[in-house]
């Protein structure tokens, strides 16, 4: 985990390394979907009870999720015109597409299953919406393929991110996958078909495809990995669990010559986060993303998906190194979208701080409770441990975010760190004794201070922060097999 030193060394270090460690492009906060058409609509302004700024044509009902999510998590009770915004989008049939202007009816065609599935777990998060979220399974019911998958558009090939994500809200909603069936294949048994087993390579197994090649053949894809990984755990997005392994996650047991394709359920989620483990730890404790024509960057949303996944499984001793990277990498990402604080990355910056038990108030010098807050309708309350974060530190939205973390169990001191020491040395221990203070001070001119917060339990108005804003328009995406991964909100 960081500790005040590690910490305070990185942030200095990160200020001389500016731009070492660049947010990834926004199509890595995709998840695979229905590209958009040739030719995009016009942009959409947001609407003033979403959260974040840009354009919410292709990410508004996900990212509002998220945001709903992660606050209710944090024992946040947001606006009733942001919650209400989200249940309006809901058509009749029980589905939510990816966003919908609110003259425009509902076309079944685009209905969307990834924010289907996340505003199924919003809506349970909050609570006092049981038609609502009734509503979203049956349409998920009355969507499923015929070989047990998800697709991100209804009548598409499946493919495992969709079908993760409507597992992980089937789980959420109280209902079984293994009894939501289509022509005898459960939900379980589509997500286990994207799943790789002993015939494929060693390094490959236990990971996750987005869909089939052309000849049926599977390949390893991260993003497709971390958001199955999760819902074969049997988790969502608010991880509550206090499993703990006695051991790392085991890789999947494989004899000699065997040509086995499929993963035994009972296995799935050990395998996954076996390989998940395998992967962070090639890569410094995060992900990366290898986009077609694009140098390999950090995935920044499979690293936080990775984490939860991990911690559902009772590995959280196995997440905590890429938690604390995300803590000392991600102010960028989530903070400096195109159009300011980006909801969805914000959210899962907060959902990844809940799930590790690490304080949400100053993660990596953050407050990602009051960054995300401040994205959206001024919520009705919020508790004293808000209140009391943004008394004593009412710039703690305004970190750099700059530092590079360096994972605790890794062996030998890395150059950027040898640089913090060196750093911390010759500043002398005065400003030693601050960082063991207050972790992750800030490293640049604060800017114009965030709306106070709503006192501890009184009302707020329902009026948007001002100053803030997520990432606008979302780019097109495409898997780590350079498949098209379409809509591009995840």
């Amino acid at each position: 985990m960081l500790t005040a030193a590690r910490l305070g060394a990185t942030s200095l270090a990160g200020l001389l390394l500016a731009g070492a460690a660049s947010a990834p492009a926004l199509a890595d906060t995709a998840s695979p979907a229905a590209t958009a058409p040739a030719s995009a609509p016009a942009a959409q302004p947001a609407p003033a009870e979403l959260y974040g700024k840009g354009d919410p044509t292709y990410d508004g009902v996900w990212r509002q999720s998220l945001a709903l999510t992660a606050l209710a998590g944090a024992k946040v009770t947001p606006s009733d015109k942001a919650v209400g915004w989200l249940t309006g989008q809901q058509c009749a049939d029980g589905g939510w597409p990816s966003y919908r202007a609110d003259t425009a009816a509902c076309d079944p065609k685009t209905e969307d299953s990834n924010a289907t599935a996340v505003a199924i777990q919003a809506l349970s998060a909050l609570g006092g919406h049981q038609e609502a979220v009734g509503k979203g399974v049956e349409w998920l019911r009355n969507n499923q393929n015929a070989d047990g998958t998800w697709s991100f558009n209804p009548g598409n090939p499946g493919d495992a991110n969709s079908t993760g994500l409507a597992v992980s809200a089937l789980l959420t909603a109280h209902t079984d996958p293994a009894a939501v069936a289509k022509d005898g294949k459960s939900a379980y048994d589509g997500l286990g078909g994207f799943q790789l087993g002993c015939a494929s390579p060693a390094a490959q197994r236990g990971a996750f495809a987005y869909q089939p090649g052309p000849d049926g053949t599977l390949a390893a894809n991260g993003l497709a990995t971390t958001q199955a990984a999760l819902a074969a755990a049997g988790g969502g997005l608010l991880v509550t669990s206090t499993d703990r392994a006695e051991s790392a996650p085991k890789a999947l047991d494989c004899p000699t010559g065997s040509t086995e394709k499929t993963v035994p359920r009972a296995h799935s989620a050990e395998a996954a986060t076996a390989y998940l483990r395998a992967q962070l730890a090639a890569n410094g404790q995060h992900l990366m993303q290898a986009l077609p024509g694009a140098a390999p960057a950090p995935d920044f949303t499979a690293t936080a998906w990775a984490v939860l996944g991990l911690i559902q499984a009772g590995h959280p001793q196995e997440a905590a190194s890429a938690a604390d990277w995300l803590a000392g990498n991600g102010y960028d990402w989530a903070a400096k979208g195109k159009s300011g604080t980006d909801p969805s990355a914000a959210a899962a910056m907060l959902l990844v701080a809940q799930a590790a038990k690490l304080d949400p108030y100053n993660f990596g010098g953050t407050d990602v409770v009051h960054l995300l807050i401040n994205a959206g309708p001024a919520p009705k309350q919020v508790p004293a441990a808000a209140a009391s974060a943004a008394s004593d530190n009412p710039d703690g939205t305004k970190a750099p975010g700059s530092g590079i973390t360096e994972a605790d169990d890794n062996s030998g001191f890395s150059p950027i760190w040898l640089v913090g020491i060196g750093l911390l040395v010759g500043v002398g221990g005065g400003l030693l004794l601050s960082l063991n203070r207050r972790r992750g001070a800030h490293q640049q001119d604060a800017e114009a201070k965030p709306d106070a917060s709503p006192a501890v339990d009184k009302p707020a108005t329902d009026q948007p922060e001002q100053g803030t804003s997520d990432s606008g328009k979302p780019e097109q995406g495409t898997p780590d097999d350079g498949k098209p991964e379409g809509d591009p909100k995840k």
